[in-house]
Formats: C-alpha cells, sequence, structure tokens
C-alpha cells in the first residue's frame, strides 16, 4: 500500500522554520520574512494540487531564496530614505543554537554580521547564507539556484572574502561576552564612566537604529569611547525612571533589553574585539517597529 502523503500545510511547517531562517538571513527583517514566507506557502498550496513533488524541501527553499532575492529590490529602496543608520531586526533567541539544527542557524548571526552581509549583492548573500550559515555544499547550492557550481564556488569565495575583510573571524567565549555585556550595563546604568571607558576600545564605534522614531545617537555612526561613554551614562540617567533591564539572547549573542511597563523599548549588543574582553561596537536597536516581535 503506498503511504498517504503529508497535507500541504504540514508538510510546509514541517520546514517553516529553516525557511524562515534563509529568508531572514537574506533580507534581515521579520515583516519581510514573513511576507516572503507568505508567498512561498501559496505557491506551495498551488503546487501541492499537482503531481507529488518528491523532495519538498528542496523544492521550498529554492522558492523561498529565488523570492528573497526577488524582494531585496524592494527592501534597498526603503533604506535609502532610512533615518540614521540602519539595522537588522533584532531575533530573540531563547537558548544557545545547535550547530547541528539548521534552523536555529540563521537566528545565530549576529547582528555584526548582519550588518556586513548588506553589503554583499544578492547573489553573494544568497550564496553565503546557505554555505556558511546552513552548510549546504556548493552543488547542492548550484542546483538551488540554477547556477553552475563553479561560478557559486565564485560566489562563495568572493562573500568569504569580503565578509572576512570587513570582520576578521575569532572565537569569543559565551561567558565572557554575557559577563562584559554585565559589566557595560552596570556601569551605564550606574553612571561610572571610569568603569564604561576600561570596557571600551578607545576606536569603538556606536550604531543606534531609532528610524527617526525612537531614541538616536545621530544620523550617522558615532566614533571614540568618551564620546560614546558620555552620551550612553547622560542618556541613561535621563530615561531610567521605570525602566528595567533584562539579559537575553538575541541574533545568538548576549544581549540587553530595555524595558519598561513590560514592553521592550531598545536592545543593545556588543560586539566585542579580537583580544576578547574589550568592546569593539556597540549595536542598539531603539526603532519600535523593530521591537514588536521581543517579548
Amino acid at each position: 500500500m503506498n503511504a498517504v502523503p503529508d497535507p500541504p500545510a504540514a508538510v510546509f511547517a514541517e520546514h517553516r522554520e529553516l525557511l524562515f531562517g534563509i529568508v531572514y538571513g537574506m533580507l534581515g527583517t521579520v515583516a519581510d520574512t514573513e511576507d516572503v514566507l507568505q508567498d512561498v506557502w501559496l505557491a506551495w498550496e498551488r503546487r501541492s494540487h499537482g503531481a507529488p513533488i518528491e523532495h519538498a524541501r528542496a523544492y521550498l527553499v529554492r522558492v523561498a531564496i529565488n523570492a528573497a532575492i526577488a524582494r531585496q529590490e524592494a527592501v534597498k529602496r526603503r533604506r535609502e530614505t532610512y533615518i540614521g543608520p540602519w539595522l537588522p531586526e533584532p531575533v530573540m533567541t531563547e537558548t544557545a543554537p545547535d550547530a547541528a539544527d539548521p534552523a536555529l542557524r540563521a537566528e545565530s548571526v549576529s547582528l555584526a554580521l548582519m550588518v556586513v552581509l548588506e553589503s554583499l549583492t544578492p547573489a553573494e548573500r544568497a550564496v553565503f547564507v546557505l554555505a556558511e550559515v546552513f552548510g549546504y555544499a556548493h552543488g547542492e547550492i548550484a542546483e538551488l539556484l540554477g547556477r553552475s557550481p563553479a561560478s557559486v564556488r565564485q560566489l562563495a569565495h568572493r562573500a568569504r572574502s569580503h565578509v572576512q575583510a570587513r570582520r576578521p573571524r575569532f572565537a569569543v567565549d559565551p561567558a565572557v561576552h554575557r559577563q562584559v555585556t554585565e559589566r557595560f550595563m552596570a556601569a551605564v546604568a550606574g553612571g561610572d564612566l571610569d568603569a564604561l571607558l576600561g570596557l571600551m576600545s578607545p576606536e569603538v564605534v556606536l550604531n543606534c537604529d531609532g528610524g527617526g522614531i525612537g531614541p538616536a545617537a545621530g544620523p550617522r555612526p558615532m566614533h571614540g569611547a568618551d564620546r560614546i561613554a558620555a552620551l550612553l551614562v547622560g542618556r541613561t540617567f535621563r530615561r531610567s525612571e521605570g525602566l528595567a533591564i533584562e539579559f537575553r539572547p538575541v541574533n545568538g549573542s548576549p544581549s540587553a533589553l530595555m524595558v519598561r511597563e513590560g514592553r521592550v523599548v531598545g536592545v543593545l549588543m556588543l560586539e566585542l574585539a579580537p583580544e576578547g574582553d574589550r568592546v569593539a561596537a556597540v549595536y542598539a536597536v531603539t526603532n519600535p517597529e523593530k521591537l514588536t516581535t521581543l517579548h
């Protein structure tokens, strides 16, 4: 007796988390990712009325990645008129991502790396996300994108080289990362400028995404430990009433959530320097439109 195929909705639900991870890694926004997944679902539901699809996962990933590439131009146009620095929309990760679970890998891509991915071409980003984040082989990617294996290898090399040049890889101890984050926030909340300066590299950069709605550091990234420390301490004192700090993993990194009346009003993440215990960059998201999925 032939097995009864799973209903289309059940098959889509089985792969939805993987699809979300791939598309989010391509676009960096939850709303656009959900829109793409809706399009993928509609395409899948229509296709399911025809002949059975032997490799449902490959089909869904192919549709999702191509839909994400097609949507990137519209996303890019919106960012051209965005007020102030643009950062990807943060995604909560309740547990430390397991490299063996591909559905969780994109959520483990730090905001710092997501920012670098913005400078890749759509094809380079697709190859990087599939290969480096989800572990797809070049031959598999070639089939998914309708390209030759040689072309995929070239794209992968260019993407890796670009990412490595912008953000060299080094291992960060998660325990140290969390400890530095907690010490950093304690210094900010306590108004301890000396402690805060001691945690930051002199050339530290602050990227604050308020989108013209939430608090921001200005229209461009801010440079220099002295300026950043003074801004953070002063702003926290002015806005600290009723503000609680929670430490949660966001995009796979220890992060500080600023919570007021049960609502997340800001997220702060630190990128550590190669020596591992000094802050090289601060990423803050205060645009309320990018915080609606955090709770």
